[in-house]
């Protein structure tokens, strides 16, 4: 990237920044994209996938593969702390985790595909609505103009707070974990606190269940975790014994198959509590995300890249806890989701003060430049 094509970038980005949008508003965050690619005259720009979300398509002269790499359009629920020229006009939101990073980076692969484009095949440069929710990749792919995309393997990258800054964090297999957010109701009989025993109240059953449900993974083999994040039970009144209550707990796991495994033995212990307490129970789930599959032929074209630049790079062991709904796309086609550090000493991610570097486009660019180059000369 030249001088000019960062500066350009980093403006983007931190107009981004100034105006975050949540999960599906991010109508004004994809309209600066369209018009920042305007001047770049793609092959096609594809609107309204899966809400508010855009993809950019660069083509070459031949046939030849479909690479996608795919960055994330919404911000966070979370006020902006720090002083900053670009900080954040709307109060409460702000990009938080970097996703206006994610941007500016496919905003300059945009910029060198307009000027010199893949010798053979298609590049699209996907910006997703959504993520945060976990519902966007879903949606996308769900979308009509996604059909006419097919791509042949897709990439990604996530910002990683606590790591040497443009160090490449890579992973063979499972990236990050498969997560869900599961909702308990239970449900019994009020009565006058004065006798409790005429009622049937939830208390004894909601106590099991929030030690139950955490040591569920002591006895599933493989990595499993539950964490109540929330209860609530009754009214706000001396005088009613409650008669229902909810628990809200976060599963997560490094494998789909162990989700679904966990998900039924955690519908089976509160089921069972419930019948024992007399209590009816049900169930809601939200906040679905699978496990990204990093695909070997994948990650030889990003470590490969990562040799040629002499980049820094720190290969991990195990997954990371944290979900990341570009596992959706890794039950569509072969992916590789990466981590690129940010610093050992910046904020973490979805931290008031988290601002994403700017000194970490052209080199996340210059890394998907290069993958270009593997697949597509």
């Amino acid at each position: 990237m030249n001088r000019q094509t960062i500066q350009s970038v980093t403006s983007l980005r931190r107009e981004l920044h100034r105006y975050p949008e949540l999960s599906h508003q991010e109508a004004g965050t994809a309209e600066r994209l369209v018009e920042f690619f305007a001047t770049h005259l793609p092959d096609r720009i594809i609107q309204g996938l899966g809400g508010h979300g855009l993809a950019v398509v660069f083509g070459g002269r031949n046939d030849g593969p479909t690479t996608l790499f795919r960055a994330e359009l919404d911000a966070l629920p979370i006020f902006e702390t720090g002083e900053r020229p670009y900080a954040s006009t709307q109060q409460g939101r702000s990009h938080s985790c970097g996703h206006d990073g994610h941007m500016a980076i496919l905003a300059g692969l945009g910029t060198e595909l307009s000027q010199v484009r893949p010798r053979r095949g298609r590049v699209v440069l996907l910006f997703q609505p959504a993520e945060e929710t976990g519902e966007g990749a879903d949606r996308v792919l769900k979308s009509p103009g996604f059909k006419e995309l097919r791509p042949d393997m897709a990439f990604a990258l996530h910002n990683l707070p606590g790591y040497a800054l443009h160090e490449i964090v890579l992973k063979k297999g499972t990236f990050t974990a498969a997560s869900k957010g599961m909702t308990v109701r239970l449900n019994g009989e009020t009565s006058h606190a004065a006798h409790p025993e005429d009622g049937t109240p939830p208390t004894e059953a909601l106590a099991k269940l929030m030690v139950g449900l955490e040591r569920l993974s002591e006895s599933m083999g493989d990595f499993s975790l539950v964490t109540v994040v929330h209860v609530s039970m009754g009214e706000r009144s001396f005088g009613i014994s409650p008669g229902s209550a909810t628990l809200m707990a976060t599963l997560r796991t490094f494998d789909n198959g162990i989700m679904d495994r966990l998900t039924i033995y955690a519908e089976r212990l509160v089921a069972d509590i419930a019948k024992s307490y007399k209590l009816e129970a049900s169930f809601s789930y939200s906040e679905s995300f699978d496990a990204v599959e990093n695909d070997a032929k994948a990650w030889e074209h990003v470590n490969e890249s990562v040799k040629k630049l002499k980049l820094k790079t720190k290969h991990i062991r195990l997954p990371f806890r944290w979900s990341e709904d570009f596992g959706r796309f890794s039950a569509y086609c072969p992916t590789f989701l990466f981590g690129i550090g940010a610093g050992i000493k910046q904020p973490q991610l979805h931290e008031s003060s988290y601002d994403f570097p700017d000194e970490l486009i052209p080199t996340a660019t210059g890394l998907f430049w290069e993958v270009i180059q593997r697949i597509h000369s």
